[in-house]
């Protein structure tokens, strides 16, 4: 059962709407987390939720996405949550705009969030919800990460946000395998 839900991101009006930080778009599209009222604690802000009967968390680190485990593994240790109970949400550079992977465990792909959080934790066995943001017309991964959202893709970020939510609901509602059979590899961009 998923305990944490961590929104990989970088904090500051600068990087607000980025590719970088859709993890963060993810949770402030979460209908749940809307009213929910956040805290700032272990480099972070949290909220909480009851679903289900039970406790879930949601993290928004505020370390930069580098040094994110600086602020999930305290957070984890406090409320005794295994890494097999965290999913983490973030930006994937290697899959196309609008894709969703539900991946348990596995490498990092090069990507410094989950690194500094698998150095953390100590494992890379953690759930992910990877959320693709390749365009074909990338030239330096770095800009491109930090790059704004442009007007021409909101329409399609809207359609990759509302099925999202539908994965995360159904992760944290029924389960992740449940939502790795219905959601993975699906691009929302292409539904119609």
């Amino acid at each position: 059962m998923i305990k944490l839900v961590v929104g990989l991101g970088n904090p500051g009006a600068k990087y607000e709407f980025t590719k970088h930080n859709i993890g963060w778009i993810l949770l402030d599209q979460y209908p749940p987390l809307q009213s929910a009222n956040w805290k700032s604690k272990w480099k972070g802000e949290y909220a909480e939720l009851t679903i289900d009967g039970e406790k879930v968390y949601f993290l928004k680190p505020q370390t930069y996405m580098n040094l994110s485990g600086e602020s999930v593994q305290p957070m984890a240790q406090f409320f005794k949550i295994e890494p097999d109970e965290i999913l983490v949400v973030h930006d994937e550079l290697d899959l196309p705009f609008g894709t969703l992977v539900l991946k348990n465990g596995g490498g990092l792909a090069g990507h410094n969030g989950l690194k500094s959080i698998s150095e953390r934790l100590g494992t890379n066995n953690y759930l992910r919800m990877r959320m693709g943001i390749r365009r074909a017309d990338i030239r330096e991964a770095k800009d491109f990460v930090l790059s704004a959202f442009k007007d021409s893709e909101i329409p399609d970020l809207e359609k990759f946000m509302k099925g999202s939510v539908e994965a995360l609901d159904m992760c944290l509602k029924k389960d992740f395998k449940a939502a790795q059979t219905k959601y993975n590899r699906r691009n929302f961009c292409e539904d119609k």
